[in-house]
């Protein structure tokens, strides 16, 4: 390392240790450390790392404040006092220095400190003893690349977090191609609401749209099943009637489908993933009718034949009901969402921009579900990692904002998902809209740009490995620039994310006003092109 052997007082001291409070320190800046208007690398500033010696290793330390409380800048007798965190301690090892998390012994008061060279840095940053990729360049040093540990940032959920226009959504795409560049043969299932993420993923991918989507709906649940015939995201007990009859019917017509021997026999409930004929359950339906005596009685019958038959003639849901022949194809929908086997294209993206609004949480239910429940019956480990684009959408820390079984499972991946396999990845714009307990379970925080004072406060509550000095950062970071915290980096980091080339961007579709406004081409039959899908998604 720079400055000389573990224990050795390095010769560019800036100043020495004042105080001491946990592992936080301030340091009284030497004349040496001042600032000169003629040398922009001179004395300390906030974001520099700085290291000090404690027996035979070097603590590293993080400036997060720099101040002169005592008197005018041109004071010759003025006393600067800077603020750091401390970062973890390196000690020499036959491979060379080491450094590693934490603080064995903390410096004394009167201790030197010295601004930590680029070898220092580089040792700081290396991520040693861990298997890692690269993903950009750390603000100290563009010398020094920035990388994480795939085990840990996928083993314990990441989080992407950042204001529209960021890169935010190419920041994720950077990280999961780097990954897979790794790991060819990886099971990653993509949710996504703006249909932009498939060209980042040019051939390595399997897209699925709302004309190639299957989620037939035997697979769905109870509460799902509800929510699209009833078309309500209201708890099950609030329409206790229909609900009553659903669950019935669904029962009946799941035990004929099994007892003329296209299933094997088994115990069936409401929510056991077993097909059924939509036709035996309107037959069963009308047979109930049949024995109602009084006509107030018919009127959720009536209400769930309407809304049944309606579905199945709506193409927007043909996702449900494709086909005329029932088939238990579950094994087909299972392989190709989860990638098994993988044949070359380890990514799923499940473009959802084409899918009926009104059930978009209810899909994103569903696929979070089996997600969890594949992971859950799987006779061996096949790590998934589920990515949820907008995730403030489907998980909204506010009661009632959302459909509630989605925000459930999302959180039950949350909290339990890695002792199955299943690694959450979170992105999004408004993190002061997300759920709070499922964020918190996000061990890695890439967080980008925010301006908004509600964000940043929410996401520094969250972190599990917060900086302040670095948190304080992010309101001045610039495009494609993130603090990176947690379990996946090796320590609290301002990093710069590496550029794509544009083939391999995902993309955007904010409009180039200044470019769009200088030509007069939209003609007639682009006008009714936005009327036919306008029409085909309502």
């Amino acid at each position: 390392m720079d400055g000389g052997h573990v224990g050795q007082i390095a010769s560019d001291v800036v100043g020495r240790v004042a105080s001491v409070s946990g592992s936080q320190m301030v340091i009284l800046v030497t004349d040496r450390g001042r600032y000169d208007a003629e040398d922009p690398n001179s004395g300390l500033h906030a974001g520099q790392i700085v290291k000090i010696p404690v027996a035979r290793n070097w603590v590293f330390g993080l400036v997060t404040a720099v101040t002169e409380p005592t008197a005018s800048v041109a004071s010759a007798d003025s006393q600067v006092f800077a603020e750091l965190d401390l970062l973890g301690e390196a000690s020499h090892t036959e491979s060379g220095a080491r450094f590693q998390r934490g603080v064995s012994l903390v410096p004394a008061v009167g201790a030197p400190v010295s601004v930590a060279g680029t070898d220092d840095i580089a040792t700081v940053y290396a991520n040693a003893g861990r298997s890692t990729v690269s993903i950009g360049k750390v603000h100290h040093d563009d010398s020094i690349p920035a990388t994480v540990a795939p085990d840990d940032l996928l083993g314990k959920h990441f989080a992407v977090l950042g204001g529209t226009g960021t890169g935010k959504s190419c920041a994720t795409a950077l990280i999961l191609q780097r990954i897979l560049k790794r790991n060819p043969n990886a099971h990653i299932v993509l949710l996504d609401p703006h249909c932009e993420y498939a060209p980042a993923f040019f051939g390595m991918a399997e897209v699925v749209d709302s004309t190639t989507l299957e989620l037939p709906y035997w697979l769905f649940s109870l509460e799902e099943l509800a929510a699209v015939v009833l078309r309500t995201d209201k708890p099950l007990r609030e329409a206790p009637a229909e609900i009553n009859i659903l669950t019935t019917l669904v029962v009946a017509a799941k035990r004929a489908y099994q007892a003329q021997g296209h299933e094997e026999r088994r115990p069936i409930t409401v929510d056991t993933p077993v097909p059924y004929r939509i036709t035996d359950l309107m037959k069963l339906l009308e047979e109930e009718m049949g024995r109602l005596d009084k006509s107030e009685a018919l009127t959720p019958y009536l209400r769930l034949k309407s809304r049944l038959q309606a579905l199945r003639e709506d193409a927007r849901y043909s996702f449900m009901f494709s086909g005329i022949a029932l088939r238990d194809n579950l094994s087909a929908v299972l392989s190709r969402l989860f990638r098994v086997p993988v044949d070359g294209k380890p990514i799923t993206i499940v473009d959802l921009s084409g899918l009926p609004s009104d059930v978009l949480s209810v899909i994103v239910s569903v696929l979070g579900r089996i997600t969890f429940e594949f992971a859950l019956f799987s006779s061996q480990s096949i790590p998934i990692l589920l990515v949820c684009e907008e995730a403030h959408r489907y998980l909204p820390e506010q009661a009632g904002a959302g459909f509630e079984p989605t925000k459930r499972i999302l959180a039950q991946i949350a909290k339990e998902g890695r002792k199955y396999g299943v690694s959450l990845c979170l992105v999004s714009q408004r993190p002061a809209d997300l759920a709070a307990g499922a964020l918190s379970q996000c061990s890695t925080v890439f967080a980008m740009r925010l301006t908004s004072k509600a964000d940043q406060d929410f996401v520094q509550g969250t972190l599990p490995d917060w900086s302040g000095g670095l948190m304080e950062l992010l309101p001045a970071l610039r495009n494609g620039e993130a603090i990176a915290v947690g379990e996946g980096v090796s320590v609290p980091m301002r990093l710069m994310f590496d550029s794509l080339p544009p083939e391999s961007r995902p993309h955007s579709a904010t409009a180039v006003f200044s470019e769009r406004w200088q030509e007069d081409d939209i003609t007639p039959e682009f006008i009714k092109s936005v009327i036919g899908r306008w029409r085909d998604a309502r």
